[in-house]
């Protein structure tokens, strides 16, 4: 059913959470294969490289923010691979869901921004409202 699953995720509990679920399902689907996708808005970029000046450098902090992620993934046995996506996240990760055909998307109902707090997450609602597949917000 789900072969192909996008797992959205920026290093904060709602989407650690999130991975927990992207993570059973994948595994329920045998031979599915999950991408974990980080998506980096300008601001962030222009901060990181002002902060960092090697590019290395850089990736490696973004990939940091993900590590236990990563590490449950790489536990639970299931493919999966690492992207990281430029640009304002929500469309981001729309622009790259619809693109690639994925067959699930799974985002934590909030993420690292404080502001977000008083209602869904700006990014998973526009990921809900946008995506040409099913998509699982996750509590």
């Amino acid at each position: 059913m789900y072969q192909k699953i996008l797992l959205a995720a920026d290093g904060s509990e709602h989407s650690i959470r999130a991975a927990d679920h992207a993570i059973m399902i994948t595994k329920c689907q045998g031979d599915a294969k999950m991408e974990i996708v980080y998506a980096v808005d300008g601001g962030r970029s222009k901060s990181d490289v002002l902060s960092n000046w090697n590019s290395a450098d850089i990736n490696h902090k973004r990939k940091e923010r993900l590590k236990d992620i990563e590490q449950k993934a790489r536990d639970s046995g299931i493919r999966f691979e690492f992207k990281i996506l430029h640009g304002e996240p929500g469309p981001a990760v729309v622009d790259y869901t619809n693109k690639n055909n994925f067959d699930l998307v799974v985002i934590g109902s909030r993420g690292l921004n404080g502001l977000q707090e008083l209602m869904l997450g700006s990014v998973s609602h526009k990921v809900a409202k946008r995506a040409n597949c099913p998509v699982m917000i996750v509590k």
